[in-house]
């Protein structure tokens, strides 16, 4: 979590702001690595332009803002930050070297600042993320989820939720398997990928989180996608759940997703699915070597640059 904010003399909030100009090729590591650092709203000026216009070729550069609370550890999140943008560096010789900027300001706005570049966006065939106070016209084949992401992390821009998403549209839309799903959100955030699960079809979603201030956030966004009626919100530890669900959503970090490996797979029903995302690269083989020991089956995988997704699916029940 977050370090407690700082307060300036007249009792304002005091802000580290982070400002990185980068090759749109490491945006999503740059970004992802902020949030893990407890930056609060990371804006990405470039994905506006890439996804919402046609334009022909892709922007050469892009520029994140981020801010996270100021307090004594601001040296060493700075020191942390280039340090990652070394070996970015060194892992991609061809791109130019992200340019990091920094400054301590006072009541930023942040979540104001960062709205105007969270806009409308398309991620699978029918799914577009809509926050709240944006208009959108769509289409009767469009699944369209609203959400005000407030203080939690998840605007559904991040490879690690477009993969997620795409895998449930494939499933919860295709698959006959089961009569009626039961789905469990891992890690809610904003409430994305259960709102999401619960309009494609989901008889009943349990979604979880740890953070007590993304559950009040993600309760507010099932609301506004008036969804209430088959989603449920739990502030606990997965490991405290119980129940067996048809399919499985987990968007964490590789580290966080091999702990709770055991209890994932204990909680699938057979020949249900489950989905785990937020690996990167480097992660492929320990992720590979924790989930494929138990009987499990690579349904698919899906990557988007560095970012990796898995669908695996358990044995249905032998009959006799």
């Amino acid at each position: 979590m977050p370090a407690k904010t700082e307060k300036a003399t007249s009792g304002r909030e005091k802000w580290l702001k982070f400002t990185i100009t980068t090759p749109p090729e490491l945006a999503e590591g740059l970004s992802n690595f902020l949030t893990e650092l407890g930056a609060q709203g990371v804006s990405q000026e470039e994905l506006e332009t890439s996804a919402l216009t046609d334009t022909p070729e892709p922007p050469s550069k892009g520029v994140l803002n981020a801010f996270i609370p100021s307090n004594a550890s601001d040296q060493s999140l700075i020191t942390s930050l280039t340090t990652y943008i070394d070996s970015l560096s060194d892992l991609f010789p061809d791109l130019e070297r992200p340019h990091l900027a920094t400054e301590v300001i006072v009541d930023p706005d942040w979540e104001e600042q960062w709205k105007k570049y969270f806009k409308p966006l398309r991620v699978t065939r029918s799914i577009v993320i809509k926050p709240t106070w944006e208009r959108y016209q769509a289409t009767s084949r469009d699944t369209v989820i609203d959400i005000d992401p407030g203080m939690a992390f998840g605007t559904g821009q991040h490879p690690s939720t477009w993969m997620c998403l795409e895998a449930m549209e494939e499933i919860l839309l295709k698959d006959r398997s089961f009569r009626e799903w039961r789905v469990l959100d891992v890690g809610t955030g904003t409430g994305i990928l259960g709102i999401a699960a619960a309009k494609l079809g989901a008889k009943s979603v349990m979604c979880v989180d740890i953070d007590p201030q993304a559950v009040e956030i993600a309760h507010q966004n099932v609301a506004v996608n008036r969804v209430g009626d088959r989603v449920v919100i739990v502030n606990s530890d997965v490991v405290k759940i119980k129940g067996t669900f048809e399919l499985i959503v987990a968007n964490l970090t590789a580290d966080a997703l091999v702990k709770i490996k055991s209890h994932l797979v204990k909680m699938m029903e057979p020949g249900g699915y489950l989905i785990i995302s937020g690996i990167i690269e480097q992660n492929r083989k320990d992720i590979e070597k924790a989930f494929l020991k138990d009987k499990l089956t690579t349904h698919r995988a899906i990557t988007d640059k560095e970012w990796l997704s898995y669908v695996f699916k358990k044995p249905s029940r032998i009959n006799g």
